[in-house]
């Protein structure tokens, strides 16, 4: 009866005696487990079985799925674990599934082990410490409780769909909640649904994270489609309106036009919030009013919340619900929630998970739009539905050995006011960038084409656009190298987007070739640039002060009248860009601010954001 099997598969095992991790630590035999024994063979068509080792089951402390976030270095990629006398086993399952039922059947087979551990590590034990708690004993006690009945059960096999769910659950994974609808694209996706609660069993990749549904089902999904499921997470809450700053928050109350509309926004200021609201009741039917409270707290521990002193709520949530049904010392009630982001899903960090060389064939060109640096530019479609800007690179306008090196790392740079690059199509002439499409086109042809019609609160929220991309871009550690109004996109409602960051390093062409033979945009340069060609955030801060003066001047070209060579003389001598008339004293304050000499002591892109975000709430 002790030698009936219970399970056998080939897994991938990985050696005991070895420090660190590497492919050739890595070895694939047949897992063979009884009532009595794990054992594993070393087996070859055509051959016998070597067993290669075994261990009685009366000696495993425990069996747990091991949860990292390193990158495996084999081709399963479900590792578990069996910790026996002084040994730690380390076995890896081509599936979930399989490694599922593994844990769940070593489990029932060892709970009633007399020397089962207390606690366990979680994480791996690599190169001489435990990545879980850091100890670098590698017997060290364990840092997670260990419950040999957790996800056991004495009939494993087959769950219903929720049995499913909750065994593969682990209690520490994360409650989502979809707030945009996603329909997969491939076997490995799952579908979304909006407002549907999901579990987050994998979230390694920034940008696609494994997600589990209530009937047990798994795939990959865009994480920017998720916000984590609990009563204080403002995101989950249709009047709560990130990231968008005062003009923009009062142009969308102002579409609405009824009275009481209203919105919950960030402020300025860092983990503070404003409530925008809308009235008719403070002037006449044709001039309505934008009112814009700041939430308030005290200073009880844990804090507490109100807009009226009168009305103190424990949390944000508990605040905008009693004011939407009582005015309570505001202008009016709030009645109607106005959120602009939930309106369209974001773009994904490539077409679906895991793709970035995109079939031509997948692609249909509808027509031209445009021509760049590094060629043609079209309209097209990926697969009849989705609209993209399909760049074909012309030959010899771009080292593209070079260019596709990084595009998978580009393609991973994914952010609301960032152009999305989805992927390339490679194998054939001419190849081709696809990107996300934007419907109006480069920001300096939009401002010289819609010049007279913008109002300065539209050119300062233009200008926060690209200073929020930047400030991404800063955080990752790129350096765009040509930040100009013609590189940033304009979308749906003015949505203004950085695009082509990076991409000067792979121009061939003269385009950009100063006298020295140096390439760069003189007019947008830094002084270390045209000096010493030295680029960094610092000198992409000096651009963004010339595309600030682009953006107030609606389009005009900086030095319009002067050669590259009396530009970099009049840079030199101290001379900068005069004030455009749109522009307010504080704005050009900030465009001086990027033009300082030292590239020391400019401003930060997170500064700049913060300096603009201050002008919009104290209305330019």
């Amino acid at each position: 009866m002790n030698n009936c099997i219970l399970l056998e598969e080939q897994l991938i095992k990985k050696s005991q005696q070895k420090r660190r991790t590497s492919p050739s630590n890595f070895k694939l035999r047949v897992f063979v487990l009884t009532k009595s024994k794990l054992a594993y063979f070393e087996h070859r068509q055509g051959k016998k079985r070597i067993l290669k080792g075994s261990i009685e089951l009366s000696r495993i402390k425990c069996v747990e799925i091991v949860k990292s976030d390193i990158i495996i270095p084999c081709h399963y990629k479900y590792p578990f674990q069996v910790f026996h006398d002084n040994y730690l086993l380390y076995v890896f399952a081509p599936d979930r599934d399989s490694r599922q039922k593994w844990v769940l059947t070593l489990k029932e087979e060892t709970r009633n082990n007399n020397n089962l551990v207390q606690k366990y590590h979680p994480n791996f034990w690599m190169d001489g410490s435990w990545r879980c708690c850091a100890q670098t004993e590698k017997l060290a006690a364990g840092c997670l409780e260990y419950d040999p009945t957790r996800n056991a059960s004495k009939k494993p096999l087959p769950p219903t769909p929720e049995d499913n769910r909750k065994l593969l659950l682990d209690p520490r994974e994360t409650l989502v909640m979809a707030i945009y609808d996603y329909n997969a694209q491939n076997p490995q996706e799952l579908t979304l649904q909006r407002n549907e609660e999901y579990y987050v069993v994998e979230n390694s990749e920034e940008h696609w994270w494994m997600v589990i549904d209530k009937n047990g089902h798994e795939g990959y999904v865009p994480s920017s489609y998720l916000v984590e499921k609990s009563p204080e997470n403002l995101q989950i809450y249709e009047w709560y309106s990130k990231n968008i700053n005062r003009n923009k928050a009062e142009m969308l109350l102002k579409d609405m036009g009824k009275e009481g509309a209203f919105m919950v926004r960030d402020s300025r200021q860092s983990g503070m919030y404003t409530v925008s609201v809308f009235t008719k009741a403070l002037s006449n039917e044709n001039n309505p009013v934008i009112k814009h409270y700041h939430i308030r707290e005290t200073d009880d521990n844990p804090k507490r919340y109100y807009l009226a002193e009168k009305h103190i709520f424990d949390s944000i949530p508990e605040l905008i619900n009693y004011h939407q049904h009582n005015a309570g010392g505001l202008v009016t009630r709030l009645r109607f929630a106005v959120c602009s982001w939930k309106e369209k899903a974001p773009v994904t960090a490539g077409l679906s998970y895991g793709k970035w060389v995109i079939n031509p064939c997948e692609l249909t060109l509808v027509q031209q739009i445009g021509s760049g640096q590094f060629g043609v530019i079209h309209l097209g479609h990926w697969l009849e539905q989705t609209k993209v800007a399909v760049k074909t690179i012309r030959e010899g306008a771009m080292s593209e050995e070079d260019f596709i090196e990084e595009a998978q790392v580009m393609m991973k740079l994914s952010h609301p006011k960032l152009v999305q690059l989805y992927g390339v199509c490679l194998g054939q002439a001419p190849t081709c960038l696809v990107f996300e499409f934007m419907e109006h086109g480069c920001l300096s042809d939009y401002l010289r084409s819609q010049r007279g019609s913008f109002s300065k609160e539209v050119l300062l929220g233009m200008c926060q656009d690209v200073c929020e991309g930047m400030a991404y871009l800063e955080q990752a550690s790129v350096i765009h190298r040509d930040l100009a109004a013609r590189n940033c996109l304009v979308g749906e409602s003015q949505v203004v987007k950085v695009s082509d960051f990076g991409m000067s390093r792979y121009v061939l062409d003269d385009q950009y070739t100063s006298s020295t033979g140096s390439k760069f945009p003189v007019k947008w340069s830094a002084p270390e640039v045209f000096s010493y060609c030295h680029y960094s955030t610092k000198s992409d801060a000096w651009s963004f002060g010339v595309l600030m003066w682009e953006v107030f001047s609606e389009g005009k070209t900086p030095y319009e009248n002067r050669s590259n060579g009396e530009v970099v003389e009049e840079i030199n001598a101290g001379l900068r860009l005069y004030k455009p008339k749109l522009a307010s004293k504080a704005i050009y304050t900030v465009m001086s601010h990027c033009w300082k000499e030292r590239k020391e002591d400019r401003p930060s892109f997170s500064t700049l954001l913060y300096q603009l975000s201050e002008i919009s709430e104290s209305n330019l």
